[in-house]
């Protein structure tokens, strides 16, 4: 069953070290399996929704993408990011 990496920005601190953890996170999550679906600013949003940068990756499995997230390339790419960003992570299970 696929799984869905879910990243929201809710503020870049250092446009420098996004930039550096952007380098890094990209190819680490894709070469552990992930495939990018969307990334960017919303177009729309509704209810509560909030402008901000997200991302949503899809992996094979929930097992996948943890161990992505747990791999030593993207541990590196987080190093890059310091504190540059606040984010919400989320990995959820398809349907």
């Amino acid at each position: 069953m696929p799984a869905y990496w879910i990243s929201n920005y809710r503020e870049v601190l250092d446009a420098d070290k996004l930039a550096a953890y952007a380098a890094l996170a990209g190819p680490a999550l894709i070469e552990a399996g992930g495939t990018f679906l969307a990334r960017g600013i919303p177009e729309k949003v509704y209810e509560a929704g909030l402008e901000q940068r997200c991302v949503l990756i899809e992996f094979e499995s929930v097992e996948a993408a943890l161990a992505a997230h747990d791999s030593p390339e993207y541990q590196k790419a987080l190093e890059a990011l310091d504190d540059g960003a606040v984010r919400d992570l989320r990995i959820v299970p398809g349907v």
